[in-house]
């Protein structure tokens, strides 16, 4: 088995206790996650700042025992590295491909991670299945696309909480009247992980509109 490198400074620091589980994780990544395709080669040295490290600091976004769906989870990011640093989050990974979400399956079980259940579906089929007040994905689709399958997943007042790179308000100001029609009522971009990385990791954050009963949210068309 190929193995990550080891834990960065601030890995040691974010995760503390829970460091052997990730690194476990890394260890995954830099073994089937390479040869299943899900993270190339390249990757593998900058698996923690990048990737792991990267995705687990957006878990302060949630408040304790919030329930949280990752769409187009892919390798299990941000949804395994949030569940390994916050046990207390229910944890949903949502991905189509059945050669991926096995994969999933083996590293939730692998890792004993009791908080995390995994589906294979894309996200507009769980609207009306699954609901949530948070909804979280890592380079799925332009905020606009993601909104249409995401939004719908949301409880009334609920969270997209999206992961972007330094163009995060430059995408959400391209998009704004969008959303706006889509339902988003206030839109935030945030930093997260400044004290634990080298380039903090940006999220888009746009809440939805409670919606009134009787009435539906718009969904994809």
């Amino acid at each position: 088995m190929d193995h990550a490198p080891e834990a960065t400074e601030g890995a040691h620091r974010f995760f503390g206790e829970r460091l052997p589980r990730a690194t476990a994780f890394a260890d995954i990544l830099a073994d089937t996650g390479v040869s299943h395709g899900l993270i190339g080669p390249r990757e593998v040295p900058i698996l923690w700042e990048r990737h792991i490290l990267n995705c687990a600091v957006i878990e302060d976004a949630f408040p304790s025992g919030a329930r949280v769906v990752d769409v187009g989870s892919g390798a299990g990011l941000p949804g395994v590295a949030m569940a390994i640093a916050r046990p207390d989050l229910e944890i949903h990974l949502v991905e189509p491909m059945m050669r991926r979400t096995e994969w999933l399956d083996g590293v939730v079980a692998d890792l004993a991670l009791e908080n995390v259940t995994v589906h294979r579906a894309r996200a507009e089929e769980i609207h009306g299945v699954l609901s949530t007040p948070f909804v979280t994905a890592r380079a799925v689709a332009r905020l606009d696309k993601l909104a249409r399958w995401c939004f719908p997943l949301l409880d009334d007042g609920g969270q997209l909480v999206a992961m972007k790179g330094r163009s995060a308000q430059e995408e959400l100001d391209a998009v704004l009247p969008t959303l706006r029609r889509l339902g988003m009522t206030a839109a935030a971009v945030s930093e997260h992980g400044a004290a634990v990385l080298p380039e903090p990791t940006m999220t888009v954050d746009c809440t939805v509109t409670p919606r009134k009963p009787g009435t539906k949210r718009p969904r994809r068309r």
